[in-house]
């Protein structure tokens, strides 16, 4: 019998165009024969199913279900499973994982305590701190803070990096080059929520590298290195080809062993479920922290589904280990 899923993307961020091409992505390369597939648009309150007539009638939230116009009697249909393809909130955050635990239905990402967790930037710092991980200095502003960009600057120098606390694709971020920039970063940033992070630019490679568990083992895919050719892996250099990704990474066996590695310890001290992206800076043999994507992109040109081709394995057969 097959497996109903709820291919849920969307949202409410700056992400959700690039949420809605995970989810067409995924929908094509699903395995039919396994999986009964509805596609499901959520915004704010509107949650609304995409039925291949046209019709799109809304998720009841009290079950997430709905009710199916079929002729010559209606039915109503649930779910076994929720892929979750929502970048940004409400899918990456934490609250769609918490409805869904409140329900009952399980999803295919981290749990809502660790997507809270993991989508605060600065919180996922604080929590790896004790790990030993290298990890950039930084400095959290919220919304009404009183700054001082001289002090920002003193303490972090130049260039830095300004970014939103939440939120992901590159939106809201600018490589800051003098203290006259600091200010209208830090109002772009503000642009998508109420905290920014300031760090110290790290120079060095950017490498990033995806995993997830398979039947209890975590899958070791292969290290991807980014090299923009903008001043950093920005909107345009991961959606609009203005980067050349290099997969597996042209790094020496032991130093993609690590990244591996470390990769795999803070999937399981964060508590990680599902597919997960970290992202890192090495600068000579020293392996910096940036940041972790629980709910990575999966457009057909992403980074985690280029390192699954990478490995000779098919997203379909992807799909069919992640929701079982």
């Amino acid at each position: 019998m097959k497996k109903t899923v709820a291919l849920v993307y969307g949202g409410d961020s700056s992400e959700a165009e690039v949420s809605a091409r995970s989810g067409r992505h995924l929908a094509r390369e699903i395995d039919r024969e396994r999986y009964q597939v509805y596609e499901i648009m959520i915004k704010g309150r509107d949650w609304k199913v995409l039925l291949e007539d046209g019709t799109s009638p809304q998720i009841d939230k009290a079950d997430f279900s709905f009710i199916y116009p079929s002729q010559p009697r209606s039915r109503r249909v649930t779910f076994d499973i929720a892929l979750i393809m929502i970048h940004g909130t409400p899918g990456e955050n934490g609250r769609l994982q918490a409805y869904f635990e409140m329900i009952g239905i399980p999803f295919t990402t981290c749990s809502a305590v660790v997507s809270a967790i993991t989508f605060d930037k600065y919180a996922t710092k604080c929590y790896l701190r004790d790990t030993g991980i290298k990890l950039a200095p930084d400095i959290l502003v919220r919304r009404g803070d009183r700054y001082n960009p001289s002090e920002i600057v003193a303490k972090l120098g130049l260039p830095l990096f300004i970014k939103p606390n939440e939120g992901g694709s590159s939106f809201g971020t600018t490589k800051v080059k003098s203290v006259e920039e600091v200010a209208p970063a830090l109002e772009l940033a503000f642009k998508e929520g109420d905290a920014v992070i300031a760090e110290e630019f790290i120079p060095g490679r950017e490498l990033t590298n995806g995993v997830y568990e398979n039947n209890g083992e975590l899958v070791r895919l292969p290290v991807t290195e980014i090299i923009p050719k903008n001043e950093f892996f920005d909107y345009e250099a991961k959606y609009l080809g203005a980067s050349s990704e290099v997969c597996p990474a042209e790094i020496s066996k032991e130093t993609a062993k690590n990244v591996i590695d470390v990769t795999h310890r803070l999937y399981r001290y964060l508590g990680c479920r599902g597919v997960v992206r970290m992202d890192y800076i090495l600068k000579g043999e020293e392996l910096y922290f940036l940041e972790i994507n629980t709910v990575p992109g999966m457009t057909e040109v992403s980074l985690v589904p280029q390192q699954i081709r990478a490995t000779g394995k098919s997203i379909s057969s992807f799909l069919t280990e992640l929701l079982g």
